[in-house]
């Protein structure tokens, strides 16, 4: 009898696990950070340094360190390592031989964008001043399908995102970098859109500051309800480039809370709720073989090919921290996402193979 029982709940567990739906999916970027920081928190070489930690070694030992690398890393960056790793699936801890690396040849932002978004590494695109995207982006093609057509939208820090997901061909709805929202506008996004326009621009028009992207992006999300949505942030790699590994950290603290206000959002609102899947990566990585080139990547910078990507969605195993020995590409997320929507998708151009999530 105890037997049968137990044969009847696996039944019911895996009939459940058959029959979630993922009918929505956010798309979130942090750009340019590091799976050294992801994975093992605070990099002691960098943070003693007086060139990178921005004359407060303390802070950052005091809110980000310790002697054990997972507990620093779960300080660093709580809500992945305390819900994402109980409900979904990180990829890309290379200590433990899961590798993730960009496909392209470039290994800087728009390449990797583009191959994200394209599941291919065109060796055409090969600059960040590239002009709009010639290939088919997911986003464009999900736009075509009647389930997503005109409930898909794209919030970016960085100017290049028009280009990248090609907004003029596509007829997306890209809010990037000091774009307003218009239309029919909520008070908060009258507000968000005049904080936007009067706020302090440290990279002058090309990136404006995280927040303002991430408040546009939720205040969208919670009136127009997309079904797919894409969340760019841009000051991970930002800080980096400007050798301030303090602000660095805190802006992977930073959008750790916001993903952590997502999923509390998604797991209340019923147009999301138990429908919703979320998918996290970056573009590329950076140097840390020689610990002075952390600021930088490119070809000619060692391990700046070197990403992760992590995952969370209705009826998907979670699998916590992937330990497994395997090699996955970015050009791969495009399917893998396309899969977690129940469709295949299509282009004119090469398009890298699913991961197998489950």
């Amino acid at each position: 009898m105890k037997n049968k029982l137990i044969l009847i709940a696996c039944f019911l567990f895996l009939k459940n696990i058959a029959h979630a739906q993922v009918e929505n999916i956010i798309i979130v970027t942090t750009d340019g950070y590091r799976w050294q920081e992801l994975f093992a928190g605070v990099d002691t070489a960098i943070a003693n340094n007086r060139r990178f930690n921005e004359g407060d070694s303390a802070y950052i030992y005091k809110n980000y360190w310790d002697a054990d690398p997972a507990e620093s890393r779960k300080k660093l960056t709580p809500f992945i390592w305390n819900t994402i790793v109980t409900k979904g699936s990180i990829y890309g801890n290379r200590h433990a031989g899961n590798k993730v690396d960009v496909a392209n040849p470039y290994w800087f932002s728009y390449p990797g964008y583009s191959e994200i978004f394209t599941g291919y590494a065109d060796p055409a695109v090969n600059s960040n001043e590239y002009k709009p995207n010639p290939n088919t982006t997911l986003l464009e093609f999900l736009n075509t399908q009647p389930r997503f057509k005109n409930k898909i939208a794209a919030f970016g820090a960085w100017e290049a995102f028009d280009r990248i997901l090609n907004q003029q061909r596509s007829g997306l709805p890209v809010f990037s970098a000091f774009d307003t929202v218009s239309g029919n506008l909520t008070s908060h996004q009258k507000l968000i859109n005049q904080m936007l326009i009067n706020s302090y621009r440290p990279w002058k028009d090309g990136e404006c500051l995280d927040v303002f992207t991430h408040y546009a992006a939720m205040e969208y999300m919670k009136s127009k309800k997309p079904k797919v949505l894409f969340i760019g942030y841009g000051e991970t790699d930002e800080w980096a480039h400007h050798a301030m590994y303090r602000s660095y950290l805190d802006a992977a603290h930073q959008v750790d809370k916001w993903l952590a206000e997502i999923w509390e959002y998604v797991q209340t609102d019923p147009a999301y709720k138990n429908k919703t899947a979320l998918f996290i990566t970056t573009d590329h990585g950076r140097g840390d073989a020689v610990k002075s080139q952390w600021t930088s990547h490119g070809s000619s910078i060692k391990g700046a090919n070197e990403t992760w990507f992590m995952v969370m969605a209705p009826g998907l195993p979670a699998k916590g921290e992937v330990k497994t020995d395997a090699q996955y590409y970015t050009q791969q997320m495009a399917q893998t996402i396309a899969s977690l929507l129940g469709t295949t998708y299509k282009a004119s151009h090469p398009v890298g193979e699913k991961i197998a999530l489950k």
